[in-house]
């Protein structure tokens, strides 16, 4: 059993109920500390190897929900539950893609490296990544077409390469659960050939994601089932 003081601060892990969703939310309000919540009463399951949209317009809530089940934002009411566990029991299960605006890409770190960062949960911080871990990190970097790249800092990226990036670093963490924030919004059509096949062998593995969107029409990636979300509120998803 791998030694998890260094990956997770002296958390241990835990294995996943094996009759749970892949992620369920039972009456979650949310927000930024000490300001108003944002999402208010949202209750929803997502099965295991299910793909959801969360569909709504900008400030509608969609980055505060995944926020919160990531664990970055806290409840003021409510239950989540990833894998019949609490938010944070076990960091590795679960891969939150944000934004693209949101990255400081003036860092100077490569490609290669802020990759190999996906894979922390499991080595933890203080140990030299293993000949498994630079494996997956080259079969994720060739799966989006960044090997080429693999040595270029990350500033010097066009918007596509980056947002491929960004999947490229949860990728290679090898989650169960994946939160993704747009990850299709305003890329190139190449990244978006790239990016969607991935997620298609990643759900064929038994995966799960909510991709959250704009507009479900404005991609052609398959989803099992819409949550429309809209001042905080969210409809559709099983209860």
């Amino acid at each position: 059993m791998k030694d998890t003081a260094l990956s997770y601060g002296g958390r241990h892990l835990h294995a996943p109920d094996p009759g749970a969703p892949a992620l369920a939310l039972d009456g979650v309000a949310a927000g930024h500390s000490g300001a108003a919540p944002i999402l208010h009463d949202v209750s929803f399951a997502l099965p295991i190897g299910k793909r959801f949209a969360l569909v709504g317009p900008n400030g509608s809530g969609k980055s505060t929900l995944l926020k919160t089940v990531a664990g970055l934002l806290p409840m003021c009411g409510g239950n989540i539950r990833v894998f019949g566990l609490r938010v944070g029991a076990c960091h590795h299960r679960t891969s939150y893609v944000p934004q693209r605006q949101s990255i400081n890409w003036d860092f100077p770190v490569d490609v290669r490296r802020f990759t190999l960062a996906g894979r922390f949960v499991h080595t933890g911080w203080l140990r030299r990544p293993s000949a498994e871990c630079h494996a997956v990190v080259d079969g994720v970097l060739a799966s989006l077409g960044l090997t080429e790249i693999a040595r270029r800092p990350i500033g010097e990226l066009s918007g596509g390469q980056q947002q491929r990036l960004l999947l490229a670093r949860a990728a290679a963490q090898e989650s169960d659960l994946l939160l993704l924030d747009e990850p299709l919004n305003a890329v190139d059509a190449a990244s978006r050939v790239l990016v969607g096949a991935l997620l298609d062998r990643l759900q064929r593995a038994g995966k799960s994601m909510i991709v959250s969107t704009h507009d479900v029409g404005t991609h052609d990636l398959p989803f099992d089932d819409v949550l429309s979300i809209e001042d905080g509120t969210v409809r559709g998803g099983a209860r």
